[in-house]
């Protein structure tokens, strides 16, 4: 085997692992102070800003445009969603009448409308 010190593997792991020491070290020491807390703070609050203020120039450019604007396209697709919802209550609904309407009480043939006449007793005359 070859010697590790000869080994151009060994030599590149350590060369790297040493940076990596250096780099940690130097990145420890800036987040450290308060003023890469506070850059770190703009920086976040600009890009918010301009993040909102291209929103804003987005959705004048879609009315401008006279296209739906992201937040009109989720009212719609919950519309629809309840809308579609509601139709398939009232489909489940209308198929449960049919299947009634189709099964007789009797078991067989069409229904018939109730006997409400009553045949005369035997006392009674027409």
């Amino acid at each position: 085997m070859a010697d590790k010190g000869n080994d151009p593997a060994v030599i590149w792991q350590t060369m790297i692992g040493e940076m990596e020491k250096g780099f940690n070290s130097f990145a420890n020491q800036a987040m450290a102070s308060p003023e890469f807390s506070r850059v770190m703070n703009q920086v976040g609050g600009v890009s918010a800003g301009a993040q909102k203020q291209l929103g804003e120039l987005m959705e004048k450019y879609l009315l401008a445009m006279n296209l739906p604007s992201r937040a009109q396209m989720v009212g719609m697709a919950e519309r629809i969603q309840s809308i579609e919802g509601q139709l398939n209550e009232i489909k489940a609904l209308l198929q449960q009448v049919h299947h009634n309407s189709l099964a007789p009480e009797g078991g067989y043939g069409t229904p018939r409308p109730p006997r409400t006449k009553r045949p005369p007793s035997e006392g009674e005359q027409k």
